[in-house]
């Protein structure tokens, strides 16, 4: 019988500065396998004839918990989370040689930290040493993120349990940022009132930056300042979720600031509504990846060429790429305990088939920067619409569908703020 040893460490603790450091996030993967949530933590799995699963992690320390909170130490979490075994984490380099003795192969992530890198290295070194006793050391090394990767991209029932939270959580501070916004506000004042609803119900933490963009400045992707002012008639993209239990939301909405679209915007609102609307009808079982994506794309190309943004047809539009000009990006990725999710997107060089438990995003946009010799009235407009989407054995399930984005929807729910 074939026998392997698996290595996967968590996440170090960050400094920020000096003596503070960076609220602690647990390495996606070993929180997958473990529910472990403490930093100095490694996870050790034997396959073979007498599998077994070991953790090393902190020694209990009424000094430290003193200032730093509980720890569970090696017996409480053997206990809790059941594991075989557990050891104080100081005895990782005395005792891992012993796992890693004698198994044909070792899986362990090398390349993202070099003095992990090395110290894996040091107990191969210290196996290969022992060859005159006969003693084996690995003949393969294997990423052992490739298959946790195809394991974490569909979701167990469980893990839709909290995604399903973190979409209601995330839709919620959607709906209080739309009554939030006002001419004359700040997007930081927005990125308060998204931050407050996601804490007050059980998150976390947000799941990655949050964007919040007025005007113009929803045209740059990736804008995280969020130190402008909301003006009078301009809109206000808001591309924001939650984390819970380590799980993430994603959502984008778009909507005016005044409460009511002008014509332009709604134009364009409507155009990538009418985007997402095609692209989430493209996500169903045996679809491959990209079809969300293709009709995404053809509704835009035919969109912009409707209003004057673009020429030619919707084949030599999509051929060339020049609706790239005003939606550069694809239309989703995967989700769940990373923002970006683990999982390949194609197979053998073709896009992969969708299949129930998938999560992915639908995120179609139009940006039309200024400048960009298009019809004045449509200068300066950003729009994106994102949704987290389930795959199911008959189609998808739209994850975050109560938060407003039919135009008519939002003006009501915006109307309604001042009563």
């Amino acid at each position: 019988m074939r026998s392997g040893v698996a290595i996967l460490p968590t996440a170090p603790e960050r400094a920020r500065n000096r003596d503070a450091h960076y609220p602690y996030r647990f390495d996606s993967y070993f929180y997958y396998l473990t529910g472990f949530r403490e930093p100095d933590a490694v996870l050790v799995i034997v396959a073979g004839a007498e599998p077994k699963c070991i953790l090393f992690c902190r020694d209990k320390d009424p000094e430290r918990e003193i200032w730093d909170g509980y720890r569970y130490g090696a017996d409480a979490a053997r206990t809790v989370f059941g594991f075989d075994e557990a050891h104080s984490i100081q005895k990782i380099d005395e005792l891992m040689p012993d796992f890693i003795a004698g198994r044909d192969a070792l899986y362990c992530h090398l390349g993202a930290d070099l003095s992990w890198d090395a110290r894996v290295t040091g107990w191969l070194n210290q196996v290969r040493g022992r060859a005159r006793n006969g003693v084996a050391a690995p003949s393969e090394i294997k990423d052992v993120h490739v298959p946790l990767d195809e394991m974490r991209l569909i979701k167990a029932p469980e893990e839709l349990a909290v995604m399903r939270r973190a979409a209601a959580i995330t839709v919620g501070a959607h709906r209080r940022a739309m009554r939030a916004a006002r001419p004359g506000g700040t997007e930081y004042g927005i990125e308060a009132e998204l931050l407050h609803e996601f804490r007050r119900h059980g998150s976390q933490a947000p799941a990655y930056a949050p964007i919040v963009a007025a005007g113009e400045r929803a045209c740059v992707l990736h804008y995280v300042q969020n130190d402008g002012v909301l003006a009078d008639g301009d809109l206000l993209l808001i591309d924001a979720g939650c984390e819970l239990d380590g799980y993430a939301a994603d959502v984008t909405r778009t909507f005016p600031i005044n409460g009511r679209f002008s014509g332009p915007q709604r134009e364009i609102y409507e155009l990538v509504l009418s985007a997402q609307s095609a692209a989430i009808a493209a996500v169903k079982p045996g679809n491959r990846w990209d079809a969300p994506h293709r009709a995404a794309v053809e509704t835009l190309a035919q969109g912009m060429i409707d209003l004057k943004l673009l020429s030619g047809s919707v084949a030599e539009a999509v051929e060339s790429e020049s609706y790239r000009k005003f939606y550069m990006h694809r239309t989703g990725h995967w989700l769940g305990l990373d923002v970006h999710d683990a999982g390949d997107y194609k197979h053998d060089g073709e896009w992969r088939p969708l299949a129930p438990g998938m999560v992915l995003t639908v995120e179609p946009g139009c940006y039309i920067r200024p400048g960009a010799g298009v019809p004045e009235r449509y200068a300066g407009i950003g729009v994106r619409i994102e949704d987290d989407v389930v795959v199911t054995d008959t189609g998808a399930e739209v994850l975050t569908r109560d938060a407003p984005k039919r135009a008519a929807d939002i003006e009501s729910w915006m109307s309604s703020r001042d009563a």
